[in-house]
């Protein structure tokens, strides 16, 4: 996939409007995993806006992140880390062709114990 491609893959992924960041660095600030993060959230913004997305992907800055949302929170221009470094997970993951789930397997792997949410973000992860 090419790097527009790509791109354009992480915005209709995440949602997010990251052109919209004005680099502020608030989301940075309020970040829990920022001092574990080689890739901190307002980077990861100006980063996809430039196209840098392979880079992204060969990172471990998204394995960081906690999607606790603070940064989503802090905001004042509605961007989104969190749903863009959530974006480059599910590529990155999809990508590698690895682990796929179908409908059929959930109920064997089903825990009651776990939030719909999780099910359904786990599903939407694992399935091409």
């Amino acid at each position: 996939m090419h790097n527009n491609n790509l791109k354009d893959e992480v915005i209709r992924i995440s949602g997010a409007s990251p052109i919209k960041c004005m680099k502020c660095g608030k989301c940075s600030a309020t970040c829990p995993s920022f001092n574990d993060m080689e890739i901190a959230p307002h980077m990861f913004v100006d980063m996809v806006v430039k196209g840098r997305i392979e880079e992204l992907m060969a990172s471990n800055a998204t394995a960081h992140c906690l999607s606790c949302f603070a940064c989503v929170e802090r905001c004042p221009r509605g961007v989104e880390p969190a749903n863009i470094i959530e974006a480059i997970r599910v590529i990155k993951l999809r990508k590698s062709g690895s682990v796929q789930l179908t409908p059929a397997q959930i109920a064997s792997v089903i825990d009651t114990e776990i939030p719909q949410q999780a099910l359904v973000s786990a599903f939407r992860k694992f399935r091409k």
